[in-house]
């Protein structure tokens, strides 16, 4: 495993630089023996790798395939090598772990605190990531489980339980709309929404728009919030009607949020992590996680019946 391993490292870089003098020198090794480990190492998959052309040098699909295989190959193998070591240490080594942003810290606190309790040795690394920079780092095996929002791609990947958080309407308490325990889509069609960007969770923002303009105004203006601060703050400034989870918006006196009718916005939430070689800690915080983060169910909303305040409000229909 140690000469295989030393010369994927090497090929990597020779891949990447198509050039064995400056590979050679990056590797701190003369260009001799790296071309020797490289033949090796074609011996040894009974492949040709490079094209050694006059000019240069080029991979082959034996080569190119190979470039898509070697890094997974090196991190399972540095995963293997914390397993012997946390065996052999009484210890889990480090999990290397994401959740969203918007996760409530006394759940974060409770999550860890369980994890401590189980799994002693373990060292979390906890990141604060969106989705999309969840994936892309599992995919370049910088991340050993993620807590993602659904739908995204699980090629590649083990999901644990998917828990379902309804999305309600943000608008202003003084609205005549929060007076109704259920607001239809229409309702508030042409006032503009208020979402977080798309690029945080692309799969789940364009399933909302999809949503909301099959059942109200295609032409609405959408206005983007990476924050539930901000997000009320444009709907009280009248720019828009937010779509949001309830427990985002709970701190804001002046807004109010209301369930959808017929309930046609779930949002769903998973832990993620890789089929093949994984962290072995990765499903223990997979199913505390879905323990841990899982919204409690709040009390319905009260009728509240305000007097019109300084704000832009959507008026019900007549």
């Amino acid at each position: 495993m140690g000469d295989l391993s030393r010369h994927l490292r090497y090929f990597l870089v020779v891949a990447e630089e198509l050039h064995f003098s400056r590979a050679a020198e990056l590797l701190g090794i003369a260009q001799p023996p790296l071309s020797q480990a490289m033949r090796r190492l074609e011996r040894d998959l009974g492949v040709t790798l490079f094209d050694r052309l006059p000019r240069g040098t080029e991979l082959t699909d034996a080569g190119r395939a190979l470039l898509d295989e070697a890094p997974q190959l090196l991190a399972a193998e540095a995963r293997l090598r914390a397993r012997m070591h946390s065996v052999r240490d009484g210890e889990l080594g480090t999990l290397r772990a994401g959740v969203p942003p918007e996760t409530p810290a006394a759940a974060l606190g409770e999550l860890l605190r369980r994890l401590a309790e189980q799994a002693p040795g373990l060292d979390v690394d906890l990141q604060e990531l969106t989705t999309a920079e969840q994936l892309e780092l599992l995919a370049a095996a910088r991340l050993d489980v993620a807590v993602v929002h659904h739908p995204v791609d699980t090629t590649g990947l083990r999901r644990g339980r998917v828990t379902r958080v309804r999305l309600g309407v943000v608008l202003p308490r003084t609205s005549p709309l929060a007076r109704s325990a259920e607001v239809r889509l229409d309702q508030f069609a042409g006032h503009g929404l208020v979402l977080f960007p798309r690029a945080t969770a692309p799969g789940w923002y364009d399933r909302i728009l999809e949503v909301t303009r099959e059942h109200g105004d295609a032409s609405a203006r959408v206005r983007h919030a990476r924050n539930p601060e901000f997000l009320c703050g444009l709907v009280l400034a009248g720019l828009g009607v937010g779509l949001d989870l309830e427990s985002s918006v709970r701190r804001e006196p002046r807004v109010a949020w209301r369930p959808l009718v017929g309930d046609p916005l779930w949002q769903e939430t998973s832990a993620v992590w890789p089929a093949r070689a994984p962290h072995p800690a990765a499903a223990r915080f997979a199913a505390l996680a879905d323990e841990v983060l899982a919204p409690a169910p709040a009390p319905p909303p009260s009728r509240i019946l305000g007097t019109r305040g300084p704000w832009s409000v959507v008026y019900d229909e007549p």
